[in-house]
């Protein structure tokens, strides 16, 4: 393996160019920043993630279903996918690279 080189700062999650996929550039100002877009992405996956673990719930306990399970299996596939979409638009969006996050991301 050869040596990977970070840019300055304190945001070095992206994977986009240590996997070569990225040459560096700044994108354009008009786009979306890295913070609203995972923060959409995991909204809209955490709503997917519910139904689909209640209906996987369903399917598991079949007329034993009670409310808290269903309950619980909703809460935990909500977790887990909007986690899981947030860190992975965070490793592979060119908005989430750390010359972009510096840029237009507004630090609070």
């Amino acid at each position: 393996m050869g040596k990977i080189e970070y840019l300055e700062g304190d945001s070095k999650m992206a994977l986009r160019r240590v996997l070569g996929f990225s040459d560096g550039e700044l994108m354009r100002s008009d786009a979306k920043p890295c913070s609203r877009l995972m923060r959409q992405t995991a909204g809209i996956f955490s709503v997917g993630g519910a139904l689909g673990f209640w209906i996987l719930c369903r399917l598991h306990y079949g007329p034993r279903i009670t409310v808290p399970r269903s309950l619980r299996w909703a809460t935990c596939g909500a977790v887990s996918t909007s986690a899981t979409t947030a860190l992975l638009v965070r490793l592979f969006s060119p908005e989430c690279e750390p010359q972009n996050i510096a840029a237009y991301d507004k630090n609070k």
